[in-house]
């Protein structure tokens, strides 16, 4: 593993609680973030030190979403709904309210949005008109994370029974589902080839499923010595990283789930408390990390 150098660019600093989500643009060094204090920052990594304030909401932002369709930011209000962000001129352009519980995860396709709740609900949006098209509820448990297969149209969704269910994209209906993990999952991502299904979970436990043979199970690996809370591919592919609870970022071989780095506080300056959300960006190849010591932290992985 001590062949990967691992350097540390920045720090940034400015949230006044634990940073929860990371979100890309159009521009790619550009991007922003979502915190416990309501503030929705963006950064620019040309000038990583000067965040702006383009939103802030009263209650914690969980779930940021960069629309590309539409050029604007979804934002995930816990305790009430989302709020579209014109951010370049910082300003509301609409809003839908959704629900009394917190808000995961947001995902899009085209002109249609995926909400994630904590009461369990699934709800696709049209974005264009701010009206809800679909309302599924599959379980009493969160729905933690969402990850969409425009090939498949399909989009799989974790949930804190500690179950994957997969849903026709269009209808909403459940077509498969499975018990995944032994907790909580917290992240599932389509790989880059659409090939396999990846989740992570709060057993600590990563596993890909094989989405072209019945979701059957692939990998398994015990990757984190607690939850693990984020994973994301490289710009290349050929990596992904994960993140967990236990303050660090693990960095693995996307085609052999083999470890290949630990990057922490005592080796790395890393988090000093659970790192929450990965973003890996083809700006420079830097890899973005936020945590709940209330910073975000700009790398590069040297192979």
């Amino acid at each position: 593993m001590s062949k990967i150098e691992v350097l540390k660019r920045n720090t940034l600093t400015g949230h006044r609680d634990c940073v929860y989500t990371l979100q890309p643009s159009a521009e790619s060094s550009v991007f922003f973030s979502g915190s416990g204090d309501g503030m929705v920052v963006l950064w620019d990594l040309r000038n990583p030190e000067n965040g702006e304030v383009v939103a802030k909401l009263p209650n914690s932002v969980y779930a940021l979403h960069y629309h590309q369709f539409s050029n604007t930011l979804i934002v995930g209000h816990n305790y009430d709904g989302i709020h579209v962000i014109d951010y370049q001129n910082k300003k509301e352009i609409g809003s839908l309210q959704l629900t009394k519980g917190s808000i995961f995860d947001i995902q899009s396709l085209g002109n249609w949005v995926w909400i994630a709740t904590g009461d369990g609900e699934v709800i696709k949006v049209n974005l264009r008109e701010l009206t809800i098209e679909a309302k599924v509820k599959y379980s009493e448990r969160s729905a933690r994370c969402m990850t969409i297969s425009a090939e498949r149209s399909e989009i799989a969704v974790g949930y804190s029974d500690n179950r994957i269910r997969i849903l026709d994209l269009e209808t909403m209906a459940l077509k498969q589902e499975w018990e995944a993990h032994t907790n909580s999952v917290f992240v599932v991502r389509y790989s880059p080839d659409g090939t396999l299904l990846v989740s992570g979970s709060r057993d600590a436990r990563l596993k890909s499923w094989d989405s072209n043979g019945g979701y059957t199970l692939s990998t398994e690996v015990v990757a984190h010595l607690f939850a693990i809370n984020h994973l994301d591919f490289s710009p290349d592919s050929k990596h992904f990283v994960t993140c967990s609870m236990d303050k660090s970022i693990k960095v693995w071989d996307a085609a052999t789930f083999k470890l290949l780095k630990v990057i922490d506080r005592a080796r790395h300056a890393g988090h000093g408390n659970s790192v929450n959300k990965l973003l890996w960006t083809p700006y420079n190849d830097q890899l973005l990390s936020a945590g709940d010591d209330r910073t975000i932290s700009v790398w590069n992985i040297i192979f």
